[in-house]
């Protein structure tokens, strides 16, 4: 049996001291393995590829991954497949509207907003809240208008305003539709899912429901400069969205696919203020008679 002297701990002196004292002595150093793989030196050209999958978001966080995890996949057909659309709580949804609100260079609004968690409760009720807004704000500008008049008949135009409905759910999936096919063309390019796409569109809405409001204010010109700063937020959003998963692919294609992006974004904008809000003042402009000449002035005076 080993003697109790021999099983104490023995304290040893500092490092730098003991390998002075023994300069071939095998050494061990224990770090962190996030401090080791900092030291660890990269690839050529793998920092602008970083750079790229940090932006398109293809290096999710653990966060991302684990809540991936733990969803439950189940059948299309039962109610629960479609009810993890809607699991999202009201921090998410605002944090959401607050991006689009407030877009930022350089982020994109997937990866930090949606990709976690993709959602179609906030877009549902963004497009439900936004069709209410544009059909009262619409009747309520041409009562005004027509206000004083016996001839006049109220006649809601909701199921006009519907459009937002085709707009937000037709337009993404011809989008994911084409950004699969080009992925498959060229396969550098990151495809978003269909429910991410619906989700940016959806919540790139939102700033239009205080817009439509104000733009029952009888002023022209007020109401194109609401619509031009509507359309520079929301449009912002989903070009610096859907440009870095296009940009590798052929510039022509790339710059062609952002541009119909934002020129259907424009024309819906634009379209639901010339149509719910200028267009009635326009024909409720009376039509100007021309003035009497001189011979006719005689003439009425005779046949009097």
């Amino acid at each position: 049996m080993a003697a109790v002297d021999d099983l104490q701990f023995e304290e040893f002196g500092d490092g730098a001291a003991l390998l002075a004292a023994d300069p071939d002595a095998t050494t061990i150093s224990i770090e962190d393995p996030g401090e080791t793989s900092k030291h660890q030196p990269r690839a050529p050209g793998s920092s602008g590829r970083e750079e790229d999958d940090e932006l398109l978001g293809n290096n999710d966080s653990d966060e991302t991954q684990l809540l991936a995890s733990q969803k439950k996949s189940s059948p299309f057909w039962t109610f629960e497949y479609y009810q993890t659309f809607f699991d999202v709580d009201t921090y998410q949804v605002f944090d959401r509207i607050k991006g689009s609100l407030l877009p930022v260079p350089g982020k994109n609004f997937v990866r930090l907003y949606i990709r976690s968690n993709p959602d179609l409760y906030g877009p549902f009720w963004i497009c439900a809240t936004l069709v209410f807004a544009i059909a009262v704000s619409g009747n309520l500008s041409n009562f005004f208008i027509h206000l004083g008049e016996k001839t006049y008949r109220y006649v809601p135009e909701f199921h006009k305003a519907t459009i937002i409905y085709a707009y937000a759910w037709l337009v993404p999936l011809a989008l994911w539709g084409f950004l699969a096919w080009r992925n498959s063309k060229v396969m550098s390019i990151v495809s978003y899912s269909f429910l991410e796409i619906v989700c940016v569109y959806g919540y790139s809405l939102f700033i239009y429901i205080p817009t439509a409001v104000l733009w029952i204010i009888p002023q022209r010109i007020v109401r194109w400069v609401l619509v031009t700063i509507a359309l520079c937020v929301s449009g912002s959003v989903l070009a610096m969205t859907f440009w870095p998963a296009v940009r590798e692919d052929n510039r022509r294609v790339a710059f062609a696919t952002i541009m119909t992006i934002v020129f259907l974004h424009v024309l819906l904008s634009v379209g639901c203020l010339a149509y719910f809000f200028d267009a009635p003042e326009m024909d409720h402009v009376p039509a100007t008679t021309p003035a009497a000449t001189p011979n006719q002035t005689v003439a009425a005076a005779k046949s009097s």
